[in-house]
C-alpha cells in the first residue's frame, strides 16, 4: 500500500476515521461501510481486510473491557451470552469455508462479489426495508450465510443483525455483536497467518490513530444513535454505497 500517492494515503486515512465511527457508533459496519471506498483506491481486499480485522480486535476488545469496568452491578452484563453461544455454534464452519474462498478465488472475482453484496445491502437501506427474520429456520439460514460472507469479506453484519434484533435487548446490542465479531475475526486472522497472508501490521499501526478518532466520536454518539430515528441516515448511506458499488462492479468487469 506504500506505493499509493500522498493524496490516496490521505483519503485512506479519512476512510479509517469513518470506519472507527461506524464501528463504535453502530456496533457494525467497520467493513461494510468502508471496504467499497477502499477498494476503489486499491483493488485488493487482502490488503485492507487484515487491517480492518486488527482494528476490530483492538477497538472491540477495548469497548468490552470498558463496559466491564464501568458496570454498576457485578451481576449485570451488556453481553447476551446465550445469543453469542447460539450464533457461534451455527457460524463457525461456514466462516472457515468463507475464509478459504477468500484465499483461493481470484481478486477480480472477489471484488465483484463484494461490490455486488454491498449493492444488495444498499437497496435495503434505500427502500427502508432492512433484512428481518421471523423464525428459527430463517435465523439459522441468515447466520450461515452471514458467516460465509464474513469469511470472504467481513460484510455479513446486516444478516447477523436481522437475527440479533429478535433475541437481544437494545442496550446489549453493540457489545454482544462485538463479542461475536471479535471471535470470528480472530479465526480469520489465524487463517491468514497459517496461509502466509501478510496481515499488514505496519499499515494497521499507522492507521490506528485515525480509526481511534472515529472510534471516540462514535462512542460518544452511540446512545444518541440508539434513541433517534436513523432512517434518513441509512437511506443517504444506502445511495452512497450503491453508487460506489456500481463503480466498483464496472471496474471489476472491465
Amino acid at each position: 500500500m506504500m506505493d499509493l500517492s500522498w493524496i490516496q494515503l490521505g483519503v485512506v486515512a479519512f476512510i479509517f476515521v469513518w470506519s472507527g465511527f461506524v464501528r463504535s457508533g453502530l456496533g457494525f459496519g467497520g467493513a461494510l461501510f468502508t471496504l467499497p471506498f477502499l477498494l476503489l483506491i486499491y483493488n485488493d481486499p487482502l490488503i485492507f481486510l487484515p487491517i480492518i480485522s486488527l482494528h476490530l480486535l483492538f477497538f472491540a476488545g477495548l469497548t468490552l473491557v470498558q463496559a466491564e469496568l464501568t458496570k454498576k452491578d457485578a451481576d449485570s452484563t451488556s453481553v447476551n451470552w446465550q445469543f453469542v453461544r447460539f450464533a457461534l455454534l451455527v457460524m463457525l464452519v461456514p466462516k472457515l469455508a468463507g475464509v478459504i474462498g477468500l484465499l483461493v478465488l481470484p481478486t477480480a472475482l472477489m471484488n465483484l462479489i463484494i461490490f455486488s453484496l454491498i449493492a444488495a445491502y444498499s437497496l435495503t437501506y434505500i427502500l427502508g426495508k432492512p433484512l428481518q427474520s421471523n423464525s428459527w429456520v430463517v435465523d439459522i439460514a441468515f447466520l450461515i450465510t452471514a458467516a460465509y460472507i464474513s469469511g470472504t469479506s467481513l460484510i455479513g453484519g446486516p444478516l447477523v443483525i436481522a437475527v440479533a434484533m429478535r433475541h437481544i435487548k437494545p442496550q446489549e446490542f453493540r457489545n454482544t455483536l462485538f463479542v461475536i465479531w471479535w471471535i470470528l475475526v480472530s479465526i480469520k486472522l489465524c487463517a491468514f497467518v497459517i496461509a502466509g497472508v501478510d496481515i499488514q501490521l505496519i499499515n494497521a499501526l499507522w492507521l490506528l490513530p485515525f480509526a481511534a478518532i472515529g472510534h471516540l466520536i462514535g462512542h460518544r454518539f452511540h446512545s444518541q444513535l440508539l434513541q433517534r430515528d436513523s432512517a434518513s441516515f441509512y437511506r443517504i448511506l444506502g445511495w452512497v454505497l450503491l453508487g460506489t458499488s456500481v463503480v466498483g462492479i464496472s471496474q471489476a468487469l472491465a
